[in-house]
C-alpha cells in the first residue's frame, strides 16, 4: 500500500538534498505499453487498471555528501527533470522506474555506475507572476521538454494523489542486477495546477505510445529535507 509518508527511515543517508518547485504531469497508459520498458524482476504497478507515467521536473538544491556538516554549502541548485513509471518487486514492495533523467548538473551523471539513465543538458526552471516555466533539451539525441504550468489552490490529497506522487525507493539495473536506493522526505505539499503549454519528446524517445488520456498535474514547492540511502543490489536477473 502507497502511504504519504517513509515507510522507514534512512538513518544513514549517502546523499542530503532539497527538491523544490516541482510539478507532476501524468498520464495514463495501458500496462502492455509500458511493460518492454521494465525489466524482469519487477511489475508494472497499475492503478484503476492504468500504468502511469510521470514526467516531474524540480530545482535539486542543497546536495551534500555524507560528512559535509549543514552550515558549509552544498552543490549549486540545479534543475533536473524525470520520467517515471511505478513498479513493484516480487515482495510487493514498490518504488519508482526511472525511463530517463534529464539533468543540468554533469556530476549527476556519475548515477549512471548504478544504471540510473542520466543525460546532462540544458534545463531551466523560473517563475513569473503566477506561472512556473520548465523547459530542457539534451545534449544529444534531441529529446526535449517545454511545461508551463499555473499553480493553484493547496489540496487535501485523495487516494491517487498520493499513489502518483509518494514513493520511497527507486529501482535501476546495472550488470544484471537490481538496485534499490531508499529516500526519506516529509509529505509533499500537494496543489492543484493548469497547464498553459506542455510540449515534449522525452515520452517518444522513452518507446511510449501516445496515452490514454489527459495528464493529471500536480504541483508542489517542495521538500526540503531529503535523506537517499546508499544504493544496494537486490537480485540478478536478465531481460
Amino acid at each position: 500500500m502507497v502511504g504519504y509518508r517513509p515507510e522507514r527511515r534512512v538513518r544513514v543517508p549517502a546523499v542530503r538534498a532539497a527538491w523544490l518547485t516541482q510539478t507532476f504531469v501524468h498520464w495514463p497508459f495501458r500496462p502492455e505499453a509500458v511493460r518492454p520498458l521494465v525489466p524482469e524482476g519487477l511489475a508494472v504497478d497499475e492503478y484503476e487498471g492504468a500504468a502511469w507515467v510521470g514526467l516531474t521536473p524540480f530545482v535539486m538544491a542543497d546536495v551534500r555528501p555524507p560528512g559535509v556538516p549543514a552550515a558549509l554549502p552544498g552543490l549549486p541548485a540545479f534543475a533536473e527533470t524525470n520520467l517515471r513509471t511505478y513498479v513493484r518487486q516480487r515482495d510487493g514492495r514498490d518504488g519508482l522506474w526511472f525511463l530517463s533523467l534529464e539533468v543540468a548538473c554533469p556530476l549527476m551523471v556519475a548515477g549512471r555506475a548504478i544504471g540510473a539513465p542520466y543525460h546532462p543538458g540544458t534545463l531551466s526552471v523560473s517563475a513569473s507572476g503566477d506561472t512556473v516555466s520548465y523547459f530542457g533539451s539534451r545534449w544529444t539525441g534531441g529529446a526535449s521538454y517545454r511545461l508551463v504550468v499555473r499553480p493553484g489552490d493547496p489540496i487535501r490529497p485523495a487516494e491517487r494523489d498520493v499513489w502518483l506522487t509518494s514513493r520511497w525507493r527507486a529501482y535501476t539495473r546495472r550488470l544484471g542486477m537490481l538496485w534499490e536506493t531508499p529516500a526519506e522526505h516529509e509529505p509533499w505539499p500537494l496543489a492543484d495546477a493548469a497547464v498553459d503549454v506542455l510540449e515534449e519528446t522525452l515520452t517518444t524517445a522513452a518507446g511510449l505510445p501516445a496515452p490514454l488520456g489527459e495528464p493529471v498535474v500536480h504541483f508542489s514547492r517542495g521538500v526540503r529535507h531529503v535523506r537517499l540511502g546508499p544504493s544496494r543490489p537486490l537480485a540478478m536477473g536478465s531481460r
